[in-house]
């Protein structure tokens, strides 16, 4: 399922419910007490079904007859969803999910540029241009570089040419975002332009070796950078 648009009291309250299951607050395997829950939230039972009905559709809870609606175990949670993904940001970047989304990282992003070496068009080596031209123009402006670091990687994807790889690109748009956020939000970093600029300099000499080793130095860089952050935070 795509991300939730939904907004409103309907939109807040899955927000709500999701968010205390994603932090614990409701238990795996719990039962939810749905008329409490209505009550405290000051919702109608149709707003109230709604939301479990994108809940459901989720993976986070399911309702049984006699035991009622309660929460699934995290094993059945569809954690590639775009709005799991952001849910499991939402109380700040959690270290773990920062770690396994750069192991994620790793396996999946030197071998699209692996793949892109071979594979890019001249149509995909613009988009690449493109990214770049976005990433030295943002400057100062975290929001602008995050769009641009995004649009890059979506970009390297898509230029693999392999399907399922480009579906992964979900991943890049939620839980890269908040790492970018997280990194590109601090006073100071790197310019990222030189490492994704080499990336683009292998794919386009089609040397499939180099884009792979390029894309492996840049994701060393990101790790770094994060761990800047975070002994920065620590600091204080």
């Amino acid at each position: 399922m795509g991300q939730y648009t939904g907004r409103g009291v309907h939109g807040q309250t899955v927000e709500i419910i999701a968010g205390r299951i994603l932090a614990g607050e409701i238990a795996e395997g719990a039962t939810i007490n749905l008329a409490a829950l209505q009550e405290e939230l000051d919702i109608s039972l149709t707003v109230m079904r709604e939301a479990l009905k994108v809940l459901t559709a989720k993976g986070l809870v399911d309702a049984r007859p006699k035991r009622g609606t309660f929460v699934r175990p995290r094993a059945a949670w569809n954690l590639l969803d775009a709005d799991v993904i952001r849910w499991q940001f939402a109380g700040g970047a959690d270290a773990s999910l920062l770690d396994q989304l750069h192991e994620v990282r790793a396996i999946m992003e030197p071998a699209a540029a692996k793949l892109a070496a071979a594979r890019a068009t001249d149509t995909d080596l613009a988009a690449l241009d493109d990214a770049l031209a976005q990433m030295a123009a943002a400057h100062d402006d975290p929001a602008a570089a995050v769009a641009a670091d995004l649009n890059f990687h979506r970009a390297l994807l898509h230029a693999a040419h392999n399907e399922w790889l480009e579906r992964m690109k979900v991943v890049m748009e939620t839980g890269l975002a908040e790492r970018d956020k997280l990194v590109h939000g601090a006073q100071h970093h790197d310019d990222p332009v030189p490492s994704h600029q080499a990336v683009v300099a292998a794919i386009r000499a089609r040397d499939a070796a180099a884009a792979e080793r390029a894309m492996g130095d840049l994701l060393d860089k990101a790790a770094q950078d994060v761990d800047h952050v975070r002994k920065k935070k620590d600091n204080r």
